[in-house]
């Protein structure tokens, strides 16, 4: 946080404005993952209870549970069909070995995004959340992520929202620190949508 806030004005006033963000660590390993795919465009309301569900299907939550589905299986996981895709595609890299998620601990950015979306349906956002919130990587970043992009425009106060191959070039001043970057960029947003409120 000091060193970005030494880079910049603007990023010296965020700072000022939210503290300390919170780390949001949560756990890392297939269930981590599977809860960020399962997650994917809901509401954090609507995510927690189709997670809810999901686990209450599958025990225990492994790559192994998820091949061995039955079509009953899924229909009760209430996941969509995208969904299912993309799990069934990361459980079967995992038990075949063509993705070892273990060994992305201490891998750059680039390198945990070339394993992981190298898997059908995992995207570079998903790659991004792992990267952050699964293994806490201080250089990671999320430039797909809507709610960065829009803290981003307001905190720097650009004319528009910026694409995410915008917002990842603006970030390349930003390393090795784009992970604080995120994190900051997301409590701005927070602080915004409760003091300011904006429409994103």
């Amino acid at each position: 946080m000091a060193a970005l806030a030494a880079s910049h004005e603007h990023w010296r006033v965020i700072v000022e404005r939210t503290g300390l963000p919170p780390l949001r660590l949560r756990e890392g390993g297939f269930p981590g993952l599977a809860a960020i795919i399962v997650s994917q465009q809901l509401s954090v309301a609507s995510a927690r209870a189709v997670w809810a569900r999901f686990e209450s299907v599958f025990v225990p939550l492994t790559p192994e549970r998820l091949l061995a589905a039955t079509d009953d299986d899924m229909r009760l996981s209430g996941l969509s069909r995208p969904k299912q895709r993309t799990l069934l595609a990361l459980s079967a890299a995992l038990t075949e070995g063509r993705l070892v998620l273990d060994e992305l601990e201490g891998l750059s950015p680039e390198e945990v995004h070339a394993r992981m979306t190298a898997i059908s349906g995992i995207g570079p956002w998903t790659a991004d959340v792992y990267l952050l919130f699964c293994l806490g990587h201080r250089d990671g970043f999320a430039a797909g992520d809507l709610a960065i992009q829009e803290s981003a425009r307001h905190a720097f106060g650009l004319g528009e929202r910026p694409k995410p191959a915008e917002l990842a070039a603006m970030a390349e001043a930003w390393r090795p620190w784009r992970g604080v970057a995120a994190r900051l960029l997301w409590a701005y947003y927070a602080m915004l949508k409760r003091r300011e409120g904006i429409n994103a």
